[in-house]
C-alpha cells in the first residue's frame, strides 16, 4: 500500500486508487490530491493464500477497506474521498461506490467487468461454450484440492507474443507488451489465478449495483479503439445521477495504461472532475 502525498494545503481531497493506477495516482499526486494506490489481497505485494485469486466481491471490500485506512490519518477530509478504477478494477469500483456513501464521487479508466470478460470475451462475441469449458477446470480444481492434491492454475498469458495476438487478436497482443515485457513486467505478479477464481466471477456482475451510486458524480474514460468499450458504454446506461463519458480519440484499452498521448488528456480530464467534485467545502 503506498500513498503518495503532495499536499498544496491541509485535508486535501482523497482519491482512492487501486492497482495498476500508480501513474495515475502519481499524476493526479502532483495535481495536489492525496492518492493511495494499492495491491489486492493474494496479488502484488500483498500477502494472502491461495496466491493469485481473483475473488470479486473480495476485491469490493479492498476498495472499501482503503477508504476505511484514509479515514484514519488526520490530514484526510472524510467527506472529500473519491475513486478511480482502471480496467478491472473499474469495474470493481462502481459497487464499491454504490454500497459505501463514504466515496463521493468515482472515476474509471478503461472499465471492465472481469465477469463478463470472461464470460463473454473482451469484444463481447465469445462463444458461450467457452466459460463453461473453464468452469468444468474449476470444478475439477476443487476436487483436486479437496483430495489433498495441488491444485492447477490458470496461466493468464501465452509464452510469446505471437500467440498472444493468434489466441486474443490485437487486443491480446497489447496485453502481452504490457504485462510480459519491461514496460510493465513485476516479479511479484502472479501472472495467473487460481481456477477457484473462475466459478466465484461466474457469480458476480458489477453492474446491477451501479443505480445505488444515485446522484454522486460518475466519469467514465474510454478510448475509440477499446475493444472492451462496450462495457463502459453499459455500466454508463445504468447510472442514473450527474455522468459522463469521455472519449479519447485513437486510444485502445492498453493505451490508456500508460502512453503519455493519452494518458496525459484523460489525467487532466480526471483532476477537473475530482477537483470540481471533491473541492473544498
Amino acid at each position: 500500500m503506498h500513498i503518495a502525498d503532495d499536499r498544496v494545503g491541509e485535508q486535501q481531497a482523497h482519491v482512492v486508487a487501486p492497482p495498476r493506477a500508480g501513474l495515475y495516482a502519481r499524476h493526479l499526486a502532483g495535481r495536489g490530491f492525496i492518492t493511495l494506490a494499492f495491491d489486492a489481497a493474494h496479488q502484488g505485494e500483498s500477502g494472502g493464500e491461495p496466491r493469485g485469486l481473483e475473488d470479486p466481491a473480495h476485491r469490493v471490500e479492498d476498495l472499501k477497506a482503503a477508504v476505511s485506512h484514509l479515514t484514519t490519518r488526520g490530514d484526510v477530509d472524510a467527506e472529500r474521498i473519491g475513486a478511480l478504477g482502471i480496467c478491472a478494477s473499474g469495474g470493481y469500483v462502481l459497487p464499491a461506490t454504490a454500497s459505501d456513501h463514504r466515496i463521493k464521487a468515482v472515476a474509471t479508466v478503461s472499465a471492465v467487468d472481469i465477469a463478463r470478460q470472461f464470460r463473454l470475451g473482451a469484444d463481447g462475441t465469445q462463444d458461450p461454450a467457452v466459460f463453461q469449458s473453464m468452469l468444468d477446470a474449476a470444478a475439477q480444481a476443487r476436487t483436486t484440492e479437496a483430495r489433498g492434491e495441488a491444485p492447477p492454475v490458470l496461466t493468464l498469458f501465452p509464452d510469446t507474443a505471437e500467440q498472444a495476438r493468434a489466441l486474443g487478436g490485437e487486443h491480446g497482443a497489447e496485453r502481452f507488451d504490457y504485462y510480459r515485457t519491461p514496460r510493465a513486467g513485476y516479479a511479484r505478479s502472479a501472472r495467473f489465478f487460481t481456477w477457484t477464481s473462475i466459478d466465484k466471477m461466474a457469480a458476480f456482475d458489477a453492474f446491477p449495483p451501479i443505480p445505488l451510486i444515485g446522484q454522486r458524480p460518475l466519469l467514465m474514460i474510454v478510448g475509440t479503439r477499446a475493444v472492451t468499450s462496450w462495457m463502459s458504454v453499459e455500466a454508463f446506461q445504468r447510472a442514473i445521477g450527474p455522468k459522463e463519458i469521455h472519449w479519447i480519440n485513437g486510444a485502445s484499452h492498453v493505451d490508456l495504461y500508460d502512453k503519455k498521448q493519452y494518458v496525459d488528456p484523460a489525467i487532466e480530464k480526471l483532476a477537473g472532475f475530482f477537483g470540481e467534485h471533491l473541492g473544498q467545502r
